[in-house]
């Protein structure tokens, strides 16, 4: 009797070590065609992936290549771009209801932020987000049942915005995105979800691309002012010397 069991018990373990490997072979493949098939379903826009990592005993992880494009009306290739996003999550927590993420860490994005100061790409996909976030909340969408998150630190660094404001006149600019840090986000019982955490994130990168554009637009505006002095030299100088008190911010 005691040997039926053990090998009962046997059998049980090698099944489940199998289920676990079988998973770690296929799980990143999931995650890609999670964000591919989640990503668009948020924030209305295509979303792709070129690959995902992920080690089920060290949780661990990342995702390489990946791209947020732009919502309809706009003309950029796309809104978001990462080389690299790593993330370091509470293994043990992803059999329970709310995954426990101890830090994500998204580097070197190239972000464009195209329209102008009071609408832009980045605040159309921000509302859609909004959207998806308050209609999965009030349990109109399938994602109401989606697993809860906790996020104790989030850091986006070494980024840059691509500017391709309408009050530029055609042309555009580069500038370095101030680092970012998120956190304790969903450290509550209930978490949040990753349509609350899109949230949370595109708000904040907003609002930092904002301040950003907005002191280019702001120095614009003084060298313009300054220029506008120098009436003898026409128009054409005046244009010159705004480009070049720039110091060379603008390129075509």
């Amino acid at each position: 009797m005691k040997k039926w069991i053990i090998r009962v018990v046997a059998v049980v373990v090698i099944v489940g070590v199998a289920g676990l490997v079988v998973t770690a072979m296929f799980m990143d493949s999931i995650v890609k065609k999670g964000v591919e098939t989640v990503g668009p379903a948020v924030a209305k826009v295509p979303v792709t992936l070129e690959s995902a990592s992920v080690s089920m005993l060290s949780g661990s992880g990342g995702i390489k290549g990946l791209a947020v494009g732009n919502p309809e009306g706009f003309k950029t290739p796309s809104a978001v771009k990462v080389g690299e996003v790593s993330v370091a999550v509470d293994a043990m927590s992803v059999f329970s209801d709310k995954v426990v993420v101890r830090s994500v860490k998204v580097l070197a994005p190239e972000i464009t932020f195209e329209g102008s100061l009071k609408g832009s790409n980045l605040s159309k996909i921000l509302e859609n987000v909004q959207a998806f976030a308050a209609a999965e909340k009030g349990g109109s969408t399938a994602g109401g049942s989606a697993k809860k998150l906790q996020v104790d630190e989030l850091i986006i660094s070494d980024g840059k915005v691509n500017l391709s404001l309408t009050v530029l006149g055609g042309k555009s600019a580069t500038v370095p995105l101030p680092t970012i840090q998120l956190k304790n986000l969903g450290q509550d019982a209930q978490g949040i979800t990753p349509a609350e955490l899109s949230e949370k994130i595109f708000k904040a990168v907003l609002d930092n691309v904002t301040q950003v554009a907005g002191d280019v637009v702001g120095k614009l505006g003084k060298e313009a002012v300054d220029a506008a002095k120098d009436l003898g030299q026409g128009a054409k100088t005046q244009v010159d010397k705004i480009t070049k008190g720039l110091g060379g911010l603008l390129k075509k």
